[in-house]
């Protein structure tokens, strides 16, 4: 299976412009299209209207998870309603299976990476933020669960490893991911991993167990020679 991935559309009319011509032409070049969240810039159905227009037009199955820009104006529920009357196969805590190869996924949560990641120590709201990334872990955890397939996909918003926000300014790197998601991962097995989200990170890296990971933003995407807007891989 050729899977064409992209993230971070972070879509509005004037910029999708830009793009459109482009991204159709991942129709002639894979057989599935992997969305790894922000679809939107504010989260409103306007945004998401036009922007789901043109995508069922690219006659492609599409795989996606919702990113944090998605949640900001508190209307997930109707995007979710949108994408998945499009046709859209949204996971969340899910899993998808086409032609042998099976899809899980989840938005993933910040809380850091390694011996740098947050723990749920003292106050009722830093326990609140690490329950949160917990949660998010776990879903992947049911998601895989449900795979019974031979070649396994992991789409997440949030990065699961350092290595692929690496770009960015350490200050900001436990807003970018969790190592809670890795070790779902590395537990259960996966062939390659999609995310987002850090918009000058480092586009390849590995699980401590070597499953592949790539950042498939768009602005990572666009700032390699030549610029593209999705990458494709094969499984």
């Amino acid at each position: 299976m050729r899977i064409g991935a992209t993230a971070d559309l972070h879509f509005f009319s004037p910029r999708f412009g830009v793009i459109q011509n482009q991204l159709a032409q991942v129709r002639d070049q894979a057989d599935v299209l992997v969305v790894a969240g922000d679809f939107t810039n504010y989260g409103k159905p306007e945004e998401m209207e036009p922007l789901l227009n043109s995508l069922v037009r690219l006659r492609l199955p599409i795989v996606a998870v919702l990113g944090n820009h998605d949640y900001e104006s508190g209307c997930q529920a109707e995007l979710v309603r949108m994408m998945t009357d499009a046709g859209i196969k949204l996971l969340d805590g899910t899993a998808y299976e086409r032609d042998g190869v099976g899809f899980a996924g989840t938005k993933g949560f910040p809380g850091g990476f390694g011996r740098g990641a947050l723990t749920a120590f003292g106050e009722p709201e830093v326990k609140a933020f690490v329950q949160a990334a917990i949660d998010e872990a776990l879903k992947l955890e049911r998601a895989m669960s449900q795979l019974r397939t031979g070649k396994r996909v992991v789409v997440l918003h949030y990065a699961p490893i350092g290595d692929t926000i690496r770009g960015e300014a350490p200050e900001i790197y436990p807003y970018l991911g969790s190592s809670r998601l890795a070790e779902v991962i590395d537990r259960h097995g996966a062939d390659v991993v999609f995310h987002g989200h850090a918009h000058h990170g480092s586009p390849d890296g590995k699980t401590t167990a070597g499953i592949p990971v790539h950042n498939v933003a768009m602005q990572i995407l666009q700032s390699q020679e030549p610029p593209a807007v999705f990458r494709v891989f094969e499984v």
